[in-house]
């Protein structure tokens, strides 16, 4: 594991994204350096969070907890009570950190505000922010001329057919940014998109208004971090090129110019598991990406260890990371 630097020099970096890839990619950075600000999507409507969000009216708290969870210096005790997922009666399958966290946003008036307050609770090294704190839909419109409203649907709707998404947006479009995501991206020295779902996870956050024109704008380094497989649901067959295609369409051609990706082998028991189910290693042309403006950058930081699945490591990918940007940004000090 990377050696944990608290020094003032240590790089400001954002995290953009949600779900799983987001908080994995946190565990790691957290070691790195103590000014960490992780920007997560709003838009999901599944499982418990998709429950508390229509009994409640308010965003979705799951992906919030997780990155909460991943940055927090709490006991285990406390990290095992926020992830415990309630087993029997109305509560079967809502985890206790959301039901923590929707009682704070009762409390506090604000989603943002509700986050904050649980990011004290935990003593988060850096902060969480939701992208907004409007009530969110995603909506995709297919190659096949259908449109699917919500997360969820558009995931059931592609899965296990050749349709693709020809594009998503939010409803309300362009709701309003926390400011708070705003000055984070201008400060930062590295930014990062991903890794996680490319139209569920990443891209819903370059939907709301001043998040892309923000990265944009920053001098700070930019790096996307590749999906390590394709995501049935989402992005059967897609390469490289089609996820950062994917990206420049939503967020503007020149969003980033580095792309990590891993290159450590995955064991072909592992990709006979994720064949099944139509998804596989992400194909990479690194010319085609070059024509694109962006340098494919390589490093080791798949994990295949746990059941079979492949994961980013956490360690690994945070010091791919940090390694990478010590190559890209020479001048700056650290």
């Amino acid at each position: 594991m990377a050696e944990r630097i608290n020094r003032p020099s240590a790089p400001r970096i954002v995290v953009i994204g949600g779900g799983t890839g987001q908080s994995t990619i946190l565990r790691g950075l957290k070691n790195v350096s103590p000014s960490i600000t992780a920007i997560v999507s709003v838009a999901d409507n599944g499982g418990g969070s998709g429950v508390l969000r229509q009994e409640l009216g308010m965003p979705p708290p799951g992906d919030v907890r997780n990155c909460l969870q991943a940055l927090a210096n709490t006991e285990p005790t406390m990290e095992a009570l926020l992830a415990y997922r309630f087993k029997e009666g109305t509560l079967k399958g809502q985890s206790f950190g959301n039901l923590f966290l929707a009682a704070l946003n009762d409390m506090c008036g604000s989603f943002d505000e509700a986050v904050s307050r649980m990011s004290d609770v935990l003593a988060i090294t850096g902060r969480v922010l939701p992208v907004t704190n409007a009530d969110v839909q995603l909506i995709a419109d297919f190659d096949d001329g259908s449109t699917v409203v919500g997360e969820c649907e558009i995931a059931e709707y592609k899965r296990g057919e050749q349709r693709r998404i020809r594009r998503v947006y939010l409803s309300p479009e362009r709701p309003a940014a926390i400011p708070g995501c705003l000055e984070a991206i201008a400060r930062a020295d590295l930014i990062l998109l991903g890794p996680g779902s490319l139209y569920t996870s990443v891209i819903p956050n370059l939907l709301v208004d001043g998040i892309a024109r923000a990265i944009h704008d920053s001098d700070a380094a930019k790096v996307y971090v590749m999906n390590l497989m394709t995501q049935d649901g989402e992005t059967e067959g897609f390469t490289a090129c089609d996820h950062v295609k994917a990206l420049f369409d939503h967020g503007g051609e020149g969003l980033f110019d580095h792309c990590l990706i891993n290159n450590k082998p995955i064991p072909p028991a592992a990709l006979e598991l994720y064949r099944r189910e139509g998804a596989a290693p992400i194909a990479v042309d690194v010319t085609a990406l070059a024509r694109m403006g962006v340098r494919a950058e390589f490093a080791p930081v798949a994990d295949h260890t746990r059941g079979g699945l492949v994961r980013h490591d956490p360690a690994a990918l945070a010091e791919a990371v940090i390694d990478l940007y010590r190559r890209i940004s020479p001048t700056r000090i650290y």
